[in-house]
């Protein structure tokens, strides 16, 4: 059996065929994206996978390994394709590269290769890019004026456009930084704030719905999405309820953000997870409390990438004491 990067597909397929299925999967919130902030997601997305192609086959001719065979199973592609999808439309070409870079060579191949790495890799350069360059990794384009094609693509290579249609004020970073205000006041002296979190509620809709088909098409168990959204969704009604002007409430949470995609296409990939049934329900856990944790007293409005990593560190523990026994065995 091909491995294959998150998530992992458990189908009699080829590799190619299991590739096509994610991407399709997550399809709707690629275009979603591309509706609501402009073409700069796809963008991003092109030119992720070319540089993690190159990567991937520079390390595999060092290696001395078949280019072509292991390039064939889309590994690289999917994970190009996910970090991609996290990143804000507007990064730059170098962002973009250096994310796909530490993704490909540091958290994959400097582990073994595929298999063997600890840390999602994708999360990976997605969190090494919010802790270097965290301006860079806030530059959205306002949902009701996002650049056309021509400006976005400028803005890649040189970072000169519109800056006029540029916020760096999500709904997250600004519930972060209320200052005394009650979320009420600060949406209605943000406007923007209040299109974007529109915007966000239909592209986690469109994520949604590619994981529940793969769901219904047993790609993935339900156990680890749906733990970690459980547990994002308690944390914020125990909370919530008693400061509801104070604190993001159950809606914000889930439909804001990267809920959606990492629930179903980030959190979902076995070699980093944990493997059996109740072992995914810890890991999905961890992943939502930790989620609420780092959103509501963090630096980091949005939390996934950091939250991903350490559950990925406490995986192989969890497998530890949740595998089920062998029959007759005797420790």
């Amino acid at each position: 059996m091909t491995l294959f990067s998150s998530p992992h597909l458990h189908a009699g397929k080829r590799s190619q065929q299991l590739m096509l299925l994610l991407i399709a999967a997550a399809l709707p919130g690629l275009l979603a994206q591309v509706y609501w902030f402009g073409l700069g997601t796809l963008i991003n997305v092109v030119w992720a996978i070319l540089v993690g192609l190159l990567l991937e086959a520079g390390v595999l001719l060092l290696r001395k390994r078949r280019v072509g065979f292991f390039l064939k199973d889309g590994s690289v592609i999917v994970t190009c394709l996910l970090l991609a999808l996290a990143l804000p439309p507007l990064a730059p070409w170098w962002l973009v590269g250096v994310a796909t870079l530490f993704a490909v060579l540091f958290a994959k191949h400097l582990y073994g290769g595929l298999g063997n790495n600890p840390f999602n890799p994708a999360m990976a350069g997605y969190a090494i890019c919010l802790i270097a360059f965290p301006a860079s990794m806030t530059m959205w384009t306002s949902p009701d004026n996002y650049f056309d094609f021509s400006s976005q693509w400028l803005w890649f290579w040189t970072e000169q456009g519109n800056v006029d249609a540029i916020t760096q004020a999500t709904p997250l970073d600004a519930m972060k930084h209320l200052q005394g205000s009650t979320i009420t006041e600060m949406l209605s002296a943000n406007p923007d704030v209040v299109n974007y979190a529109d915007a966000m509620f239909w592209v986690n809709l469109a994520y949604l719905a590619g994981g529940v088909a793969l769901l219904a098409l047993k790609v993935f168990t339900w156990h680890a999405p749906v733990a970690m959204l459980t547990s994002l969704g308690i944390c914020a009604v125990l909370f919530g309820s008693g400061e509801p002007d104070l604190y993001a409430s159950l809606s914000d949470h889930l439909f804001l953000g990267a809920t959606m995609l990492a629930a179903f296409f980030i959190i979902t990939d076995p070699v980093t997870s944990a493997t059996s049934r109740r072992g995914k329900l810890i890991f999905g856990t961890g992943i939502g409390v930790l989620v609420y944790v780092i959103r509501t007293w963090g630096s980091y409005p949005d939390a996934f990438a950091f939250a991903v990593l350490l559950m990925n560190l406490c995986a192989p523990l969890i497998d530890q004491y949740t595998q089920p026994k062998a029959y007759g065995h005797h420790p």
